[in-house]
């Protein structure tokens, strides 16, 4: 739905799968390059585990363990993961398809050279975020705290950020197209070289000014 400014909210379609078979993965039962599909799975620990090329479909997982895990190429697509556990989450070049995040700690995420299309972040803990070189379409970023996001070379097709904290965004060479940063917290913003052609609302502006000034190269007297 076009929005009275003229930026289009994110698209998101995501339906809960249903009719799942239960399943509890033990030590070795996941390995690289399985396609877990139609699985509900309470607890899925796959921190420390070297797992490119991993696949997730119409999936419900209760907890994602997965720190340190090797996920490159990692494909989920049509999935729910209530929690995510991942200090440190390495899934470069992977694929998020129709997928909700709903709550979890992420403290360095390295999600570059990722797509993402159709996701939800919910009431996430973001520390830093690599998104260097990806392509987010239809992603919302929904009451989650976010400390800097590193999006140089990224393409941003409607993409929001409702009631979300912003700690930094930088990057060169961004894309930007109906990105909605009105109702973000932007109160304590630091850098937010990133985000040139989003849409910020009257009173952001009024916040921002002193930075936005500054990085224009404007002195303020």
């Amino acid at each position: 739905m076009a929005r009275s400014s003229g930026t289009d909210a994110p698209r998101i379609t995501l339906t809960e799968p249903a009719d799942l078979e239960d399943w509890a993965p033990g030590p070795g039962d996941v390995l690289t390059g399985d396609r877990i599909e139609g699985k509900r799975i309470d607890v899925l620990d796959l921190a420390g585990e070297r797992l490119p090329d991993l696949e997730l479909e119409e999936c419900v997982v209760g907890t994602l363990r997965a720190d340190a895990a090797d996920l490159r190429g990692l494909r989920v697509r049509d999935s729910i993961v209530e929690v995510l556990d991942a200090p440190v989450l390495k899934a470069s070049s992977s694929t998020w398809r129709e997928v909700r995040v709903a709550g979890g700690r992420v403290g360095s995420a390295e999600l570059y050279d990722a797509g993402l299309n159709g996701v939800e972040f919910v009431g996430m803990k973001l520390g830093f975020v690599n998104l260097r070189g990806s392509t987010l379409t239809d992603v919302v970023f929904r009451d989650c705290v976010i400390d800097e996001l590193d999006i140089a070379d990224a393409r941003l097709l409607r993409v929001s950020f409702d009631g979300s904290t912003i700690r930094a965004a930088e990057g060169s060479n961004t894309r930007i197209d109906h990105v909605d940063l009105r109702t973000a917290d932007l109160d304590r913003v630091e850098r937010l070289e990133g985000f040139r052609g989003a849409t910020i609302g009257a009173d952001q502006l009024y916040t921002l000014a002193p930075l936005l000034a500054a990085q224009a190269g404007y002195r303020v007297d």
